[in-house]
């Protein structure tokens, strides 16, 4: 049962990772002068330690898999919760593009 929870934890530390990497990238590319190769390396590099984390914290385990990406899944819920924009007064009344 420990292990269980240890992978839980342990997707959730890489969801955090993944996702808020995604919105840091994303908040910043108006700042870089190439913002598509930063995009690309960004990309990579994240899924890059995704993936690599997902199989060690798993163990090559899939009973352990499990938890892992239900902690990922919960992390972006969580970091999509986080960081989510003020809605603008009214928003609630718009249901249709302008």
């Amino acid at each position: 049962m420990l292990d269980v929870l240890w992978a839980m934890l342990g997707g959730l530390g890489l969801g955090m990772l993944f996702y808020g990497g995604l919105w840091w990238t994303v908040s910043q590319l108006p700042d870089f002068r190439r913002p598509a190769l930063i995009l690309l390396g960004s990309a990579l590099l994240r899924m890059g330690a995704m993936l690599g984390g997902l199989y060690w914290v798993a163990g090559g385990e899939w009973l352990r898999m499990l938890p892992c990406v239900l902690g990922v899944l919960i992390a972006r819920l969580a970091v999509t919760w986080a960081t989510r924009l003020p809605s603008p007064r009214g928003a609630a009344e718009i249901r249709h593009a302008p």
